[in-house]
């Protein structure tokens, strides 16, 4: 078995795209302008947002189908699976060695972060069904007969996801910024701070304090609005994943989680670019102080998080609205709309590191104490290299993703319009919007060919 090195982020760059950056760049822009000028003559009234009995209303499953998902011991089963992978990466943690070769990294950084990506868009809000956070805070709930829905106090709508969004930013400065984030300790040390504030938020504000400030489960509950389930009148739902997409409630902080995720996504091609590089080792103030690298990386982690929001909202300020919108509200009330967009780099970024990695994952942790145990089996199976042996698939997939991503934002956010600007304006009063995804859709592929 060849060992997999963790600090690398699976980008490949331009190494795994064997096709011209300019003729991908240029053929994404024009799909997105010909995406927008189809919507603007052929979609003139909204489909989903504010149509609750039309495409939202999904189509109900099988009442067998329905009864399993939402019975007592299918949601048991997820809260058992959850703590198990909780206790078993625990013992990895704690016992296991201060080793890449402990499987406890890849859980963190691989399983969690992005398998948690693809899982939530294939299933739904993953995490939030098997959270050991709540599932711990149940079972305190349960010993101290209280009831976990409901805390000490109401959880404030001014926070919002803001508690969400800083979260995200404290996870991705440990991966991508953090000089340690190799080492055991300092990994322990956020898992168990993420663990003491979740419990301590939970016992305060009840099961709401999950749904608006877990980083993780609000980030599992967005991508999985681009799942094709969904709940309608109590009922499990199929329905498509722009339907469910419009099912995303505005709320403060919203446009923070969105930018940090898709920003971040973003700095981890920057940061590997030859111009960022050679900035970092040969600027002479970055040189000239202490763990000036570190500095600089956080900086420009700052700056890449926050860049898309300012733009973003920057962009709804300029639409032109009626008396009965303002524009302060306008960020908010699209923010869903760069969900796709998420998803897409996210496959670009870390598809094949995910598929390679992973496996190296499970493989190692059959031993995660590395005593030469084989307790799951996986021991002596190797990596599969299957989409590294086939560069040019890879590419389009990586190009895909991100086009794709920015259609369907495209089309997500033409719909919310339709809904909110005035007549007159529902056309001209995109351009802006419009420009924001240009930029985002060339400014990311741009950076997915520098890295």
């Amino acid at each position: 078995m060849i060992p997999l090195p963790l600090p690398m982020h699976g980008i490949g760059g331009a190494k795994d795209l064997p096709i011209s950056p300019q003729l991908a760049i240029t053929g994404a822009v024009a799909a997105l302008i010909i995406s927008f000028s189809v919507l603007a003559l052929a979609w003139r009234t909204p489909r989903y947002d504010g149509n609750p009995d039309g495409p939202v209303a999904g189509r109900r499953v099988p009442h067998w189908m329905d009864g399993v998902l939402t019975s007592r011991g299918f949601a048991v089963a997820a809260r058992v699976l959850g703590m198990v992978v909780f206790l078993y990466s625990a013992a990895a943690a704690v016992l296991g060695e201060d080793l890449l070769t402990n499987p406890f990294f890849g859980i963190f950084y691989v399983w969690w972060w992005i398998g948690l990506v693809f899982a939530s868009a294939l299933l739904g809000p993953v995490w939030k069904a098997i959270s050991p956070v709540r599932t711990i805070n149940l079972a305190f709930s349960k010993i101290s007969g209280s009831d976990p829905d409901v805390g000490l106090l109401a959880y404030p709508a001014r926070l919002g996801h803001w508690p969400a969004s800083l979260g995200l930013f404290a996870f991705v400065w440990l991966e991508l910024v953090y000089p340690y984030s190799t080492e055991l300790g300092p990994v322990r040390l956020w898992c168990a701070v993420y663990v003491a504030v979740m419990l301590l938020g939970g016992a305060i504000f009840g099961n709401g304090f999950y749904e608006k400030a877990d980083p993780f489960e609000v980030y599992s509950t967005l991508i999985g609005k681009l799942s094709v389930w969904g709940t309608h009148e109590g009922r499990i739902v199929v329905r498509s994943p722009l339907a469910n997409l419009s099912t995303v409630v505005p709320t403060a902080g919203l446009l923070a989680v969105v930018s940090v995720l898709f920003g971040s996504t973003a700095f981890d091609s920057f940061k590997d670019s030859p111009f960022w590089v050679r900035f970092s080792q040969t600027n002479e103030l970055v040189a000239g102080l202490e763990n000036g690298s570190t500095i600089a990386d956080s900086l420009a982690l700052l700056v890449f998080s926050a860049a898309p929001a300012l733009v973003f909202a920057g962009a709804a300020a300029a639409t032109m609205t009626g008396p009965d919108l303002r524009r302060r509200d306008l960020p908010a009330m699209l923010a869903h709309s760069i969900v796709p967009i998420i998803l897409g780099y996210i496959v670009a970024h870390y598809a094949s590191y995910w598929f390679e990695v992973g496996q190296d994952t499970l493989i190692k942790a059959s031993d995660p104490l590395t005593t030469g145990a084989d307790y799951l089996g996986t021991g002596d199976w190797q990596v599969n290299y299957w989409l590294s042996y086939h560069p040019t698939l890879l590419a389009n997939i990586k190009v895909g993703a991100v086009v794709v991503g920015h259609v369907v934002a495209a089309i997500a956010s033409h719909d919310r319009s339709v809904a909110l600007l005035p007549p007159r304006h529902q056309i001209l009063g995109q351009l802006p919007l419009l420009m924001a995804m240009v930029a985002f859709t060339s400014g990311g592929l741009y950076l997915l060919f520098a890295a």
